[in-house]
C-alpha cells in the first residue's frame, strides 16, 4: 500500500503540556507514576514521564507531590533540570505502592479520558476517506476470481461505511472478501494506549489486532521526532478485527479482570475505524437474533453502549463497518427489521466453468506448476458432471494440493495429470455409496 493511502486521515492528537490538559486526574497520574517507580526502582525524570507517555512538565506535579510525602526522593543527576534528577523509590513508597496496586495493577501510558477519545472519532468519522472506486476495487479484489457485479456490490457499500451481509454457497471466498475489504480503508488512525472512564482504566490498543506504523514509535529516552505528539496515542493502520463461532454475547462487553482490577474493550471497540468480520455468522454459540439484538442501536445510531462493573453506562463510538459472512440466507437468520439495518446484502456466487478454470489457472501458477485447460475440462466432464457437483471457489486450490501432495508421496514429479486430480477428487468428494459385494 502506497504512503498515501496509509497517510493520515487527522493530525496525531497534540501532547498535553500539563496535567491538566491530559483530561485525567492529579491523583491518578500520582498512582501510575508510583507504580511505575515501584517497578523500575530509579528512574531519571525524563525516563519516568517517557514510561507515562508524556512530556515531564505534566508528571511534575505528581512527582513534587510524591517527594513532599517522602515516597521518592532524589539520588542523583545534573545541574539541566528536574527532568535530569535521578529519582528512588522509598520505603514508604513501596507500601504505598502496594496499596494501589491492589486497586489496580495497570501500569503504562497515561489514559486517554473518555471524552477525548469520543471527539476523535467524531472528527475521524467525518474525515475518512471514501475512495472505493472501481479501479481501486478491482485491485484490491485482484487476486480473487469475481464478477464485476459482486464487485460493484462491495465498493458502494464500503464507501458508505455501513454494514453488508457476504453470503453464499461455502467455499466461494466469503471470509478472503471480508478481509479484502480491509485494503480499500485509506489512511491511519490513532489508537489510545487505555481510556480512563469514571476512574476505572480500559486497555484498548491491542498490538496483536492494532498494526502500528513504526516510523511513528517513540525513542526510549523520552524524546521524540514529532515533539507535538502526544504518545498516549499509537499511530495504526485502519484495523481488520475477525471473530468467528468463538463469538459470545460476553465478548461484546467490557470484561473486568477482578485480579489486574482493569478492563479490557470488547471486540468491536477494538475495531473502532475499521472492519469487523463476523465469519461463519448464524454458528456461534448464541443464536443470530440475540447477537443482532445485542448490535441493533449501534447499527442505527453508530453508538455503542457500555457498562462498568458499578453498573455505570456510557457511550462508546461506534464506527466499524460490520461484515456478516454467511452460507445461511440472511432470511433464515434474521428478520426483515434486522435485514433492513443491514442495507448491503453481496452474494458470493459459484464460479462459471471460465472462472473455475481462470482459479485454476491462478492457483497452478502460485504453485509453479503448468497449467492445462484441457486437464480442467477433462476435470469437470468426467468426474464433476457425472456426479452432479456444483463448482466452488476453493475447488481447485485444493484439489491441485491434494494431487501435489500425492505425487510427492508416490515419488512422481510435481506436475498435475488426469490421474492424479481424480484420484484427489476421489479423497476429497464424500462418496456414500457403497459398492456391491463380490462373491465370487
Amino acid at each position: 500500500m502506497s504512503d498515501q493511502r496509509i497517510g493520515r486521515i487527522l493530525p496525531h492528537p497534540a501532547a498535553p503540556t500539563k496535567i491538566e490538559e491530559t483530561g485525567v486526574s492529579l491523583d491518578l497520574v500520582l498512582q501510575l507514576a508510583l507504580k511505575t517507580l515501584h517497578f523500575a526502582g530509579e528512574l531519571t525524570g525524563t525516563e519516568w514521564a517517557s514510561r507515562l507517555s508524556v512530556r515531564f512538565a505534566v508528571v511534575e506535579p505528581a512527582i513534587e507531590l510524591l517527594k513532599t510525602q517522602h515516597h521518592c526522593e532524589i539520588v542523583g543527576g545534573s545541574m539541566l533540570g528536574a527532568s535530569s534528577y535521578r529519582y528512588r523509590i522509598t520505603d514508604a513508597g513501596r507500601m504505598r505502592a502496594a496499596l494501589f496496586l491492589e486497586h489496580s495493577h495497570y501500569v503504562g501510558s497515561v489514559p486517554v479520558p473518555l471524552a477525548q477519545y469520543q471527539k476523535y472519532m467524531r472528527q475521524f468519522e467525518q474525515a475518512a476517506p471514501r475512495t472505493a472506486n472501481r479501479e481501486r476495487v478491482r485491485e484490491a479484489f485482484s487476486r480473487l476470481v469475481i464478477s464485476e457485479k459482486v464487485r460493484d456490490q462491495l465498493g458502494p457499500a464500503i464507501n458508505a461505511h455501513h454494514s453488508m451481509f457476504v453470503y453464499g454457497p461455502p467455499g466461494n471466498g466469503k471470509t478472503v472478501i471480508s478481509q479484502s475489504i480491509r485494503n480499500l480503508l485509506d489512511g491511519d488512525i490513532a489508537i489510545p494506549h487505555a481510556l480512563e472512564v469514571e476512574g476505572e482504566i480500559i486497555r484498548f490498543y491491542d498490538p496483536v489486532v492494532h498494526e502500528a506504523i513504526p516510523d511513528q514509535e517513540k525513542h526510549d529516552d523520552g524524546f521524540h521526532a514529532g515533539a507535538g505528539v502526544d504518545w498516549r496515542w499509537v499511530r495504526c493502520r485502519r484495523p481488520l478485527v475477525m471473530v468467528g463461532g468463538e463469538l459470545t454475547l460476553e465478548s461484546l462487553e467490557l470484561v473486568h479482570n477482578p485480579v489486574s482490577g482493569f478492563y479490557r474493550a470488547p471486540v468491536q471497540a477494538i475495531a473502532n475505524g475499521g472492519v469487523l468480520v463476523i465469519d461463519d455468522f448464524g454458528r456461534q454459540q448464541c443464536a443470530p437474533r440475540q447477537l443482532l439484538n445485542r448490535w441493533i442501536v449501534p447499527l442505527e445510531n453508530r453508538v455503542d453502549f457500555l457498562t462498568l462493573k458499578s453498573g455505570q453506562k456510557f457511550e462508546m463510538p461506534f464506527v466499524v463497518l460490520m461484515v456478516f459472512a454467511t452460507n445461511i440466507r440472511p432470511a433464515e437468520l434474521v428478520d426483515e427489521a434486522f435485514l433492513r439495518r443491514i442495507h448491503y446484502k453481496v452474494f458470493a456466487e459459484s464460479p462459471t466453468v471460465d472462472d473455475f478454470a481462470k482459479i485454476f489457472e491462478n492457483y497452478c501458477s502460485e504453485r509453479g506448476v503448468p497449467f492445462e485447460r484441457s486437464l480442467v475440462d477433462e476435470l469437470l466432464q468426467e468426474y464433476f458432471r457425472p456426479r452432479q457437483i456444483p463448482l466452488r471457489g476453493c475447488h481447485p486450490r485444493d484439489l491441485i494440493e491434494q494431487a501435489l501432495s500425492l505425487a510427492e508421496y508416490r515419488a512422481e514429479p510435481a506436475r498435475l495429470t488426469g490421474a492424479l486430480l481424480r484420484a484427489a477428487c476421489d479423497s476429497y468428494f464424500v462418496d456414500d455409496a457403497e459398492p456391491a459385494p463380490s462373491y465370487a
